[in-house]
């Protein structure tokens, strides 16, 4: 699974600082959200700056790549693909010139009508250089600016076509605008540090530059940030309900952030006592899928008794997007990414505790590898229920026909992956451990019920992310 993006923005109200280092460690927190390609656009006073590249944070800003991006307002951006290819037309922030100045954005999210509004733009004569969502934002923003001259009014304007997902950081000359979606669905928060303000996918981005968490972003909120701070709301005919993407808690955010007031931390530990509450194993030992589930692994072995320890080491230095075209080569960067501890194994009976379960081969192929080091039983608990929709809002999970869950009951698939048993957290369970009401959560994923109109083409869509 990938998350489509992070983003960072900064804004010093001391003129002499120049913000492009705090935003590249902003990015470095945000790694985890995107390893495709990073960026990041400044302004000086006089001129906008703009540097992108492929790869991760420390790559693409290496060899000096930073000198000239001065100024005291900027944006950042890391990527993964979900619309639009992964090449370097797609990496963000996207920047042009227009009649009142220059334009950056960069963009957390997915938008699922973009296709409509982009043929739209074409046939005004807009020409597109990417093929991402965000740069048909790009557009729609400039050409509303033309109209109204009012760059609030402009964002509202252009937030009414949208639907989908976004957050966005938007840099028009020196002044910094933020919008966060009506739903809520990406997380972004607001930063302070002696006169810089910074705002972020995540708070581990404040962390980071030593800066003070002040708050969330509120949904369907716009900040008009340059020496104060203004707030603005988004249009509302319909009040959405709030939809915060579940998939933050439980797997993509790091778990040193909040997210909308809740610690992740918290949360996963939650999910970790609630699994051993409702699914108890007679085990020797209490293991983690790492890392993303070593936290929860952590409340399972703390609720059950059971001692905690390590049956799988990492490889930090693979990416988590390796696709093999065969089922051998499939296998082979399994063992790439995790290798077992023999000694930890065998003749071990273990409860394996993974965050999610997508199409299910990467956890055969893990128990497999379990198997032959020697794992005596395997009980396999799982931190998330059972996903049987695709995302359609920035989470790059699969195809319905691709999720193992979305046919097959969970004995199905416990003899498909070859443990010895196998449950999954209920969703009243989550909702419980995350804290934040049904109402308020999106869980399109696991109930096909979305939080948004979806467009009747939406299978032309689906065939479209990358």
């Amino acid at each position: 699974m990938r998350d489509k993006c992070g983003i960072v923005g900064a804004y010093s109200r001391n003129k002499s600082i120049n913000i492009s280092r705090q935003i590249y460690y902003g990015l470095y927190a945000l790694q985890h959200r995107g390893q495709e390609s990073a960026g990041i656009s400044t302004y000086n006073g006089d001129e906008l700056a703009t540097y992108r590249g492929m790869g991760l944070v420390c790559d693409v800003f290496n060899n000096g790549n930073m000198e000239g991006m001065d100024g005291h307002v900027g944006i950042g951006h890391v990527r993964y693909s979900t619309t639009g290819k992964s090449k370097i037309e797609n990496s963000q922030p996207f920047f042009s010139e227009f009649e009142s100045g220059t334009i950056a954005i960069a963009h957390n999210g997915d938008i699922i009508n973009s296709m409509e509004l982009r043929c739209e733009l074409e046939l005004l004569g807009y020409e597109f250089k990417s093929t991402t969502d965000s740069e048909v934002i790009c557009h729609l923003l400039t050409r509303e600016h033309t109209k109204t001259t009012d760059m609030v009014e402009a964002i509202r304007n252009v937030t009414k076509m949208l639907t989908g997902s976004y957050s966005l950081v938007i840099l028009i000359n020196d002044e910094l605008f933020v919008v966060r979606d009506p739903s809520g669905i990406k997380p972004l928060s607001m930063g302070n540090l002696d006169g810089l303000t910074i705002v972020a996918s995540e708070t581990v981005a404040f962390d980071v530059v030593g800066a003070k968490y002040v708050r969330d972003v509120e949904p369907g909120e716009i900040l008009h940030i340059n020496e104060e701070i203004k707030s603005y709301k988004l249009p509302e005919e319909e009040k959405p309900r709030r939809a915060h993407c579940m998939f933050e808690y439980v797997y993509f955010a790091r778990p040193d952030s909040i997210l909308d007031g809740k610690s992740v931390y918290n949360v996963r530990l939650n999910i970790g006592k609630a699994l051993a509450q409702e699914f108890p194993a007679d085990a020797d030992v209490v293991m983690p899928v790492p890392d993303s589930a070593i936290t929860a692994a952590i409340g399972y072995s703390r609720e059950s008794g059971l001692g905690y320890g390590e049956g799988l080491i990492k490889n930090r230095y693979v990416g988590r997007t390796f696709i093999m075209p065969t089922q051998t080569e499939r296998e082979t960067s399994v063992r790439l990414k995790m290798n077992p501890i023999k000694s930890e194994l065998e003749g071990k009976s273990i409860v394996l505790v993974d965050d999610s379960i997508v199409r299910g081969t990467t956890s055969r192929s893990l128990v497999k590898v379990l198997r032959e080091a020697g794992a005596r039983e395997i009980h396999l608990r799982v931190g998330c229920p059972p996903i049987i929709s695709p995302c359609y809002y920035g989470i790059a999970m699969a195809t319905k026909k691709e999720l193992i869950a979305s046919d097959k009951e969970v004995e199905e698939i416990r003899e498909i992956l070859g443990v010895d048993s196998l449950a999954y957290l209920s969703i009243e369970s989550l909702l419980d451990c995350i804290g934040i009401e049904n109402g308020n959560l999106c869980v399109g994923c696991l109930t096909g019920e979305y939080p948004t109109s979806l467009p009747d083409n939406i299978a032309k869509y689906e065939a479209n992310r990358c």
